[in-house]
């Protein structure tokens, strides 16, 4: 195995783009669930990857050889999520809901099990989540790659100031200012595994749409549930604030079919809308629910633009 790694490095470096791309391609979606975590957004972590690998080949000769093809790489694509960040500042609020972040995207599972190990590992944990991701904007770029390598992806605080460039101390200074605004922004539970009742609420939040039923829905909500639609600034705190935009929503666009799927390791349904004057069911939202304490604690409602990356047509067929 060994051998083989080192003839694709030796060929990847004197040129040979078929040995680059099989060597690159076994790390691009780790790779991009880096970005991905780095920004936030699954489009912008597509066009950093790709940023990511056209670096690494202008580079190749500076790769000096042996089996640390990975740390290299995970070096050029955290500059250069670095470097995009400082060009495109972005300004969060201490405590911002994802109305206040348009950027934000969700990651489809089906693509987050395609990361070899021991990326794999990692993406199960809560570093994926949305409200995870959603705290992480709040560090400056630097402390959040700090954190990232060092408490996700498990690296050495050497090989971390390696990376960004700058000193160990630095490198300490910059994970411990962002350890310590994780534990004061972030939400207190985790996000394990989906559960039987996270699935039954899954399933109970798309029969109440399907049947208009808003009843139902509100009847799996806590009363302190918060519905956000990014990138639109529309937010909604609390059943009461909800139950009107819900009776309206569920009841006078036309009919409606959800497919149950996951995002960030979280439940979620994927909506098809049948307007009252069209014959199919169109590709409309997506809608990744946060659960706590048996009932649906959060919606996060993203346009449909992502249904082909969660393996979802854009017309649902459906027999009549």
């Amino acid at each position: 195995m060994y051998g083989r790694m080192a003839d694709l490095v030796e060929l990847a470096r004197a040129g040979d783009e078929a040995a680059f791309g099989e060597l690159a391609g076994r790390h691009r979606r780790e790779l991009h669930v880096h970005c991905y975590r780095m920004l936030g957004s699954f489009e912008e972590a597509e066009d950093l990857v790709q940023e990511t690998l056209l670096r690494a080949w202008r580079k190749r000769d500076t790769f000096e050889g042996g089996p640390l093809f990975r740390a290299w790489l995970y070096r050029i694509a955290t500059n250069a999520c670095l470097d995009f960040l400082r060009s495109n500042a972005r300004k969060v609020r201490p405590g911002a809901s994802f109305d206040e972040m348009p950027w934000m995207q969700p990651y489809p599972d089906l693509l987050l099990d395609e990361a070899e190990q021991p990326e794999a590992v990692a993406i199960a944990k809560e570093t994926i989540e949305l409200a995870y991701l959603a705290v992480i904007q709040l560090l400056p770029a630097k402390q959040r790659a700090a954190l990232l390598l060092r408490d996700v992806l498990g690296w050495s605080a050497a090989e971390t100031a390696t990376i960004l460039e700058t000193s160990v101390p630095a490198a300490n200074s910059a994970l411990q200012r962002a350890r310590a605004t994780l534990k004061d922004n972030l939400p207190d539970w985790s996000a394990d595994k989906p559960t039987d009742n996270e699935r039954e609420l899954l399933m109970g939040f798309i029969d109440a749409h399907e049947r208009a039923d808003a009843e139902a829905a509100i009847a799996i909500m806590r009363e302190d549930i918060r519905i956000t639609m990014p990138p639109l600034p529309f937010r909604y705190d609390g059943i009461t604030s909800i139950a009107r935009a819900l009776l309206k929503g569920l009841r006078e666009p036309g009919e409606w079919r959800l497919v149950p799927t996951s995002a960030n390791r979280m439940p979620t349904a994927a909506s098809y809308l049948r307007a009252w004057d069209d014959t199919e069911f169109r590709a409309f939202k997506l809608d990744v629910i946060r659960t706590r304490e048996g009932r649906v604690a959060e919606v996060t409602t993203f346009g449909a633009d992502l249904f082909p990356r969660f393996g979802l047509p854009p017309i649902l067929q459906v027999s009549r």
